[in-house]
């Protein structure tokens, strides 16, 4: 039997996060973090591109929690405490430099996420952190004060454990042992696959802004659009997934998505702003200028879908199909057909229920000496390095409240 005050169960970002500001206020507490594979950190690596997005610059509280589908009301208070500001200092004041993208994300000015993983570890040995890894756990019991976790190797105790384990199905199940309850998990964050005549060739292509919905269904989002060779992509499109997840997923992925492809203009304004089009123009071919700051590729698209032709000119065009080039313009439908995870950055909605925790500590309601941080919690947010402000704000919170029991 190994002895420890404090597991933590987890050797990711809020792990390491919660470990580290543990340490440093008590520097005698004994501290150990149990991890399953052979190496810590490891989404911490791969974000960003490698290159580690680890917040993002909206400095306010109630602002930055709206880029949580779930998490919104709850993390309100925790951001008050430890925000955007207290994560760039906490980096700063080790020797950590990090930089203001234009799209508001934060990263390294190293552009290399072993910065960050380099600045944890160096921690942990200096605060004499023991770090386990290959080290599954199977059991977690409690007996009189004490936490008894049984793993793949050694049985361990703790006064405290933290668990810090992300999206982990089987030690969801493990906590549904010691009474939480579990919000099924569910994807978050993917893109759409759709086959259409009218983005076929448009890989790559791109749109500033368009607004999105989803047919007979109350989800909306708007931002940049990215067509891809699977369907569509970019901001907009995760936006949708995000606050989507739930909906999406009892749909089974299979909907029909209207594409605004002006952002905020309607249907009537297109159509009046066409018809100007026609009378100022008469002579021009319309398949020759693109309109509504849509790259010429995607406008032809768009023009041979309301049937007019490439030769057409605006004075030829009857009105029948400019009512329809308006009706590609502001609600064009497209049928989804399944969903493609993007990238690395695989998000998923759902995990231990929020009303089951104390977000003031981050302590188990149910469970003394028991505290969840990161995304074990049933909080997700969209890309943009708001799952990591998650993880560092969860961390600290219980990092301090450990720290006031000694």
């Amino acid at each position: 039997m190994h002895n420890f005050d404090v597991i933590i169960i987890g050797g990711g970002a809020s792990g390491f996060f919660t470990a580290i500001n543990l340490a440093m206020q008590n520097p005698d507490v004994r501290i150990a973090i149990l991890e399953r594979s052979n190496e810590v950190l490891s989404k911490v690596k791969i974000s960003g591109g490698g290159r580690c997005n680890v917040t993002h610059a909206c400095f306010i509280p109630n602002m930055l929690t709206k880029y949580y589908p779930r998490g919104e009301k709850e993390l309100k208070g925790p951001f008050h405490t430890f925000c955007t500001g207290d994560v760039m200092e906490w980096f700063s004041e080790r020797g950590v430099s990090l930089k203001i993208e234009e799209d508001g994300r934060v990263f390294p000015e190293s552009d290399n996420s072993q910065t960050i993983i380099d600045c944890f570890l160096n921690e942990a040995e200096n605060l004499h952190i023991k770090v386990i890894k290959q080290t599954i756990v199977q059991q977690l019991s409690k007996e009189e004060n004490l936490w008894k976790i049984e793993t793949s190797k050694e049985t361990y105790q703790a006064k405290q454990v933290v668990m810090a384990t992300g999206s982990n199905v089987k030690i969801w199940d493990l906590l549904k042992t010691v009474n939480h309850t579990i919000v099924n998990p569910v994807p978050s964050l993917f893109t759409f696959n759709i086959k259409d005549d009218r983005i076929k060739d448009l890989m790559g292509v791109s749109t500033e802004m368009v607004s999105l919905k989803v047919k007979d269904a109350p989800l909306k989002a708007s931002g940049p659009l990215l067509i891809t060779h699977w369907g569509m992509s970019g901001p907009a499109i995760l936006r949708l997934s995000a606050w989507g997840a739930r909906e999406l997923f009892q749909k089974n992925y299979q909907f029909q998505l209207i594409v605004n492809f002006t952002n905020d203009l309607v249907f009537d304004e297109v159509l009046d702003e066409l018809m100007q089009l026609k009378q100022n123009n008469p002579k021009k071919t319309i398949y020759k200028h693109a309109h509504y700051g849509l790259t010429m590729r995607l406008w032809h698209q768009l023009v041979q879908a309301s049937g007019i032709t490439e030769a057409m000119i605006w004075a030829d065009v009857p009105k029948k199909q400019l009512v329809k080039l308006a009706e590609q313009l502001t609600k064009a439908t497209f049928n989804v057909n399944g969903k493609s995870t993007f990238k690395d950055e695989f998000v998923t909605a759902g995990g231990i229920d929020l009303k089951e925790v104390n977000f003031k500590t981050m302590e188990s309601k149910l469970q003394d000496n028991l505290y969840f941080t990161g995304e074990i919690l049933n909080i997700d947010a969209i890309t943009g390095g708001f799952n990591f402000q998650n993880a560092w704000t969860t961390g600290f919170l219980a990092a301090n409240a450990i720290a006031a029991k000694y």
